[in-house]
């Protein structure tokens, strides 16, 4: 009887100990997939604010550009906004048959990665 008793101690033991380390292990995988999740992002913001300014004074300097070779300044920077909307169009059409599912498919990735 002493010995049964010895065995179920020694396994509740056991258990408890699995069941901290496996708490543990989840911990740390959660705050490994958030780590990486919050640093793809902070990224991907960082990348987003340096394409913004590429294509803000890119914009500039076409604009100035179609502006001179057309003699109208404001031509210049009305030609350059049609073509930015072109572009909004074009990103606005395609959305939900090839962004969105890029975006979803990106971030299941890095969740499960």
């Amino acid at each position: 009887m002493e010995e049964l008793k010895n065995k179920a101690e020694n396994l509740t033991d056991h258990v408890s100990d699995y069941l901290e380390t496996y708490y543990k292990l989840t911990v740390l995988n959660a705050t490994e997939k958030t780590a990486g999740i919050a640093s793809v992002s902070i990224t991907a913001i960082f990348v987003g604010f340096l394409v913004l300014f590429v294509l803000l004074f890119s914009g500039f300097g076409f604009s100035w550009w179609i502006g001179k070779a057309i003699d109208n300044m404001i031509g210049g920077f009305f030609i350059m906004a049609g073509i930015y909307l072109v572009f909004i169009g074009i990103i606005f059409i395609f959305r939900k048959k090839y962004i969105a599912p890029f975006i979803r498919d990106f971030i299941i990735q890095k969740i499960y990665e």
